[in-house]
């Protein structure tokens, strides 16, 4: 009987595997369950893979019983069956058994012979969790070589890869282009829901070319996709990169469709209208309802997914999210894991909570012990913003109760860093990190453990390391040179698309030393040959770090202005996010006037004037209060208010601070005759749109035009009076406008020294007219 039946195994089991009620499975059951002992190899991983996609408990007996036979005989399963049996054990739960940890040995020492796709791609997936980094990094070469040696045609292997390399939190750019690739060519006769699930579970490591491939095949697929399961994966995947009149679509079909939502599918739409940034309040609104009616039989991590996006759709519903403190307090008092702890605590505190309730705080000093690195940073964060806010914070037994908190935090935080001896494992932990607390009590012991762990600095931890530098605004000059020696030494192993990170904290931070002017010009050598295969957006932000360091490829500057790269780039930033397009609308912008300003010879037009027009004033605060005072006495001064100008538009709409002119004997000159100025309704100054030749003509002979620009401390680096590089090219920038710049740095002008009004008049003098003299 077993030989009969196994004589067909193949197509009876991929039949059986189909369906639980087919008149065979008992008879394989019982088959499984009496001569499991005396099958082969293949024949037991096959009928454990049958049951497993039949989803048979993992306590089921047979289950275990053949679990148990197959560990037995593990060193002697060939590679597919032991794939097969992996994916099993994945199935069932059991991502960081003993068991697979085997598996993945044994991987390691066969992986030169193993040479098929499939099982290999299999592998990635099933023992990620396990992988030390040798193995991961042996297992991306190996897949590097195969999708170089031989034919890859296999979306699933590509997609398992990119799961790898996600999952291991490892960036190797050159292997995801190869992916992306692969997935491109097969997008076309791609199902919905094949596309969609890669959409959603590798929409960051996508090319742009592949979300324009995907733009194109989702949006004939809207008319097909009515019911909700469907719609679902539809809306997610396509409206955060879909034009504006077809988003209006998807959110009309979303509000159809609102009531037959399951409660899962609900929380998708929400996310993704806080992604796209909607503003159909309406259906927002119609959402929240949904939502409201499930809110009892969401887990913790639902409840904080519904709460942050509501919270970033700006919705206000004073009793839905008094309902989603409730139920994450509810949570809180009672959940003994530290992420959960720490997830719902960082929830609440977005939450307008006057205070925490009882409860919480002992809660939070009963997990600390248990937190890793980075759960006790969030938590600390949490903390030191509840206090600030508590109206009851100057309360003596609400006051200790904080601080002896956040002295606890700190002492872990810092016994971590101490600690700690993985620079890769640091720098996840870091990514999102930010605040005053981790300023001012964690940020130099941070530094100082990286300085410890200097030599772990590589080639593919360089970007993360950059990137750390450059947020934290601390500039430290032993990292500093280590990032540029190995970057120069391993230039051809870095990818191109990586280069622009890894520079920008030496352009923005003013990083001059000698090691950075062969950093720059090794990096221009490596990107010149690639510009035609790198997405726009990586050149523009490449061009413009370049240009804060004063560097200007003509190839690169030239290849960025052509109208075929800015249509592209045009087409590009539809898909992207709101916030990343206007960055790099701005960084573009910068570059061109950066260009225009200092390559005159390049013959690159100044193409941004609508754009600045456009956008000028936006995001603008009202002047600082050290600005108005620097304003009055400037005035005094001078001789008056005719005598000085603020918030001055210049030429390619830089905005000067002040504005003044002295004629040739250094006597000011007021603004009281009609001429080259033009007041906007705004009150602001505009030069008229005339070259820059003309514009100086009309000086009188002799005279100088001058600026004041004041340099807050957000013009510095933190851990010095290191000057970054903005206000650097504002001053070259100014003086090519035919500006002479006085630059006011805070710490001078808030200085002890300067605490009279006398002395900072006799300050202003000095700087004005001493600095002026020949």
């Amino acid at each position: 009987m077993c030989m009969m039946l196994w004589a067909g195994r193949p197509t009876l089991l991929r039949t059986v595997a189909l369906n639980k009620n087919h008149p065979q499975f008992l008879t394989l059951r019982v088959l499984a369950e009496d001569k499991f002992a005396l099958f082969d190899d293949a024949m037991l991983v096959d009928l454990l893979y049958c049951f497993v996609r039949l989803e048979v408990d993992s306590h089921d007996p047979l289950i275990q019983q053949l679990v148990s036979e197959a560990w037995k005989r593990l060193d002697k399963l060939p590679m597919t069956s032991l794939s097969k049996f992996s994916v099993c054990l994945n199935d069932q739960g059991m991502f960081d058994t003993r068991l697979l940890g085997r598996i993945a040995n044994i991987v390691h020492q066969n992986l030169s012979s193993i040479d098929n796709g499939r099982i290999l791609s299999t592998f990635l997936n099933t023992v990620s969790n396990l992988v030390s980094p040798r193995l991961r990094d042996a297992l991306i070469s190996k897949v590097d070589h195969l999708l170089d040696e031989t034919d890859w045609p296999q979306v699933s292997n590509a997609r398992r890869v990119m799961q790898f390399l996600r999952t291991t939190k490892c960036t190797d750019r050159a292997l995801l282009e190869k992916c992306n690739r692969i997935i491109i060519c097969k997008i076309p006769t791609m199902d919905v829901d094949h596309i969609c699930m890669i959409m959603a579970m590798f929409r960051s490591l996508h090319s742009l070319d592949f979300k324009l491939a995907v733009k194109q095949r989702l949006t004939e697929e809207i008319d097909s996709s009515t019911d909700p399961p469907a719609f679902t994966k539809l809306f997610m995947s396509l409206a955060p990169i879909a034009s504006p009149e077809i988003r209006d679509r998807l959110e009309s079909t979303a509000y159809i469709l609102a009531d037959e939502f399951e409660a899962w599918q609900v929380i998708d739409i929400a996310e993704t209208l806080q992604e796209i940034q909607s503003r159909n309040f309406i259906l927002i609104k119609k959402i929240a309802s949904v939502i409201q009616r499930n809110l009892d039989g969401y887990r913790p991590v639902d409840v904080c997914r519904v709460t942050k996006a509501f919270l970033m759709l700006h919705y206000c519903d004073q009793e839905l999210f008094t309902k989603l403190t409730n139920i994450m307090f509810r949570f809180l008092q009672r959940s003994f894991l530290p992420r959960e702890v720490t997830m719902l605590t960082s929830m609440l505190s977005m939450l307008p909570c006057p205070r925490l309730q009882e409860g919480v705080i002992s809660r939070l000093n009963a997990v600390v012990s248990q937190c890793h690195f980075k759960d006790l940073l969030a938590i600390t964060f949490v903390v030191a913003k509840w206090m600030h806010n508590d109206p009851s914070y100057h309360h003596h037994s609400t006051t200790s109760e904080y601080v002896r908190l956040l002295q606890t935090l700190s002492c872990r935080c810092l016994e971590s860093l101490q600690t700690a001896d993985r620079l890769n494992l640091l720098l996840e932990d870091l990514k999102y990190v930010s605040g005053e607390w981790f300023d001012e009590m964690i940020l130099e012991e941070t530094i100082a453990t990286m300085h410890r762990m200097i030599d772990q600095i590589n080639w593919k931890n360089l970007p993360e390391m950059s990137y750390f530098l450059l947020r934290t605004h601390w500039l430290c000059p032993p990292l500093m040179d280590r990032i540029a020696s190995v970057a120069i030494k391993d230039i051809d192993k870095i990818h191109p698309s990586a280069i622009p990170n890894i520079l920008r904290p030496f352009s923005m931070l003013n990083y001059d030393h000698e090691g950075a002017d062969g950093l720059f010009d090794t990096c221009i050598k490596r990107i010149i040959p690639h510009i035609s295969s790198l997405d726009p957006e990586v050149l523009v932000m490449l061009a413009s770090t370049l240009a804060v360091a004063n560097y200007f490829p003509e190839e690169l500057v030239k290849h960025i202005f052509k109208i075929d790269f800015l249509g592209k780039l045009d087409t590009n930033l539809e898909i992207l996010t709101d916030t990343r397009s206007t960055l790099i609308r701005q960084r573009l912008m910068q570059l061109n006037r950066a260009v225009c300003l200092q390559c005159p010879e390049f013959q690159v037009p100044w193409i941004h004037d609508r754009y600045c027009r456009a956008t000028q004033g936006q995001g603008k605060a009202s002047r600082s209060s050290v600005k108005q005072q620097i304003h009055t006495m400037l005035a005094e001064v001078l001789g008056g208010i005719d005598y000085v100008r603020t918030a001055v538009v210049t030429h390619y709409f830089y905005t000067l601070n002040f504005e003044f002119i002295l004629d040739k004997h250094l006597k000011p000159l007021p603004y009281s005759k009609p001429g080259f100025l033009q007041t906007s309704d705004e009150g602001k100054i505009h030069w008229s749109r005339n070259s820059l030749e003309n514009i100086r003509k009309e000086l009188p002979p002799g005279a100088q035009r001058v600026c004041i620009d004041f340099l807050a401390s957000g013009r510095f680096c933190k851990n010095s009076q290191h000057m970054k590089a903005e206000p650097l090219i504002r001053k070259r920038h100014f003086e090519i406008l035919g500006y002479r710049v006085v630059q006011i740095p805070h710490f001078e002008w808030n200085s002890m020294e300067l605490s009279t009004p006398d002395a900072r008049k006799e300050y202003l003098k000095k700087k004005i007219f001493l600095s002026a003299s020949p």
